[in-house]
């Protein structure tokens, strides 16, 4: 039997964007007692709530956990890292900040989906538009399709670099409008991101809904809490056995419901750990299937990204803000003003297009940064000249992986195989958005400032 200290009505595993919303509004709306686990640390720290300070963090630090990927057959058999935020918060305390919802389409494809599958939810634009207004706080859009008195605080970037306007300007000039609002009736165009801070200040999930609870005696929050197991009883999820801080293993009881939100590689990894889980996979790796459940782990989709890499021909961009007397000038405009670049990630400008047909939906998904900057081999700014940026992302992935289990001990990381540009489409799409936006850092006012292009070094992508 549980004691009252280790027994509560709810339990959520994950202290994301997701497990703290959820955790938040169970205690909040339903009056609940609830345990929050999370396996990463306290989202307090001054570099994660300044917006480019993540920059000083990403490589190395304790806030992230990088998740490597088994060697990618289509990707010349490379391995590639997957950042995840190990912080309360999760993502929403160690990413750009930018503001992006999916489109309305995407939302209706959900809920064709879903009452396929006879689930029961409704995933319609019109419903969801009701929960992504509720948690809006937005300082500039004030329609039917924003909020303004919810806990995420969302505004137009503190500053805006004038490679950022250039960028706006040049992707105009080849036909794409301009977009005031990613998040409106159509993502279609180019414009600037909206950020989740205010006055420069990082607004993670934890800081929106958890800060509020701060006193409440309803909500325990555990960190560096790693949970091993989900105990199963008579087809009920009853407990939940976790590994604190200390290195002691404890096990928490709910009288009610226990809700995995845990990402997508470990909320799987812990499913299969807990016998719930392709039944031959768990056998082999000497774990009783409690339920055979073949699709876990298993239609795993992620977004590939690729960066258009450019050197500038003068001093324009972020390089060197972080140095001397600009770096000082740039502390004390944030500290008695919150202005200036310290209050932006540098993820300022962005674009949804469709390189390849663009009287479709975009299929690609663009960021311009005044720096130059690659992911973990390079996810720092390059530290030697100035330079453009330019990430393209694909938006709707064919190509599908899996995550299963490297053994039954807790502490191995998943193998994970997202089977990256699988699918030819997705190759021609990603080469398509490469040449779209080569071409634009040779193009208008922008192009006028670029020296050379790193990478790719040649228009012929193929």
């Amino acid at each position: 039997m549980a004691d009252n200290e280790n027994e509560y009505d709810h339990i959520v595993i994950g202290g994301g964007s997701s497990g703290c919303v959820a955790a938040a509004r169970l205690v909040s709306e339903g009056g609940r007692r609830v345990l929050l686990l999370e396996a990463g640390h306290s989202h307090r720290h001054p570099l994660l709530d300044m917006p480019p300070g993540i920059f000083k963090l990403i490589n190395g630090s304790k806030y992230m956990t990088y998740h490597q990927t088994v060697p990618q057959p289509h990707l010349a058999n490379r391995v590639h890292d997957i950042p995840q935020g190990n912080v309360l918060g999760g993502g929403s305390s160690v990413n750009a900040q930018c503001y992006i919802r999916g489109r309305p389409s995407d939302y209706d494809e959900w809920d064709r989906i879903a009452r396929g599958s006879n689930d029961g939810a409704d995933w319609t634009w019109d419903t969801v538009l009701k929960h992504f207004t509720r948690m809006e706080n937005n300082n500039r859009l004030q329609n039917h399709l924003h909020g303004v008195e919810g806990p995420l605080l969302v505004s137009d970037p503190g500053h805006v670099d004038a490679i950022s306007r250039w960028f706006v300007q040049t992707v105009q000039e080849k036909g794409e409008p301009f977009n005031h609002d990613f998040n409106g009736k159509t993502q279609r165009g180019v414009g600037f991101y909206q950020f989740m801070n205010r006055s420069g200040k990082r607004c993670s999930a934890a800081y929106a809904y958890l800060a509020p609870l701060a006193k409440d005696s309803r909500i325990t929050v555990k960190l560096h809490s790693k949970v091993s197991k989900i105990n199963i009883e008579n087809g009920h999820a009853r407990s939940v056995t976790y590994v604190d801080k200390a290195g002691a293993q404890k096990t928490a009881y709910s009288n009610s419901d226990i809700i995995l939100a845990a990402g997508a590689l470990i909320s799987p990894k812990l499913l299969m750990l807990s016998g719930l889980g392709p039944a031959d996979h768990l056998a082999a790796h000497g774990i009783n299937p409690i339920c055979d459940l073949p699709g876990i782990g298993q239609n795993l989709i992620d977004h590939p990204e690729v960066p258009v890499l450019s050197l500038a021909n003068g001093p324009f961009g972020y390089y060197k803000q972080a140095k001397g007397w600009r770096m000082l000038r740039n502390g004390l405009q944030f500290l008695l003003f919150g202005s200036g670049p310290i209050t932006t990630t540098g993820f300022e400008a962005g674009a949804f297009i469709n390189p390849t047909d663009p009287d479709q939906p975009p299929s690609i998904q663009a960021f311009c940064v005044p720096a130059v900057y690659l992911d973990r081999d390079l996810l720092q700014v390059f530290d030697e000249d100035y330079g453009v940026t330019i990430t393209t992302v694909l938006m709707k992935p064919r190509s599908r992986g899996t995550v299963t289990l490297r053994s039954s001990d807790q502490n191995d990381m998943p193998l994970v195989s997202p089977n990256l540009l699988k699918d030819p489409t997705d190759m021609n799409i990603m080469i398509d958005g490469q040449r779209y936006f080569r071409d634009v850092l040779q193009s208008g006012q922008l192009g006028e400032r670029i020296k050379t292009i790193i990478s790719p070094a040649g228009p012929d992508l193929s």
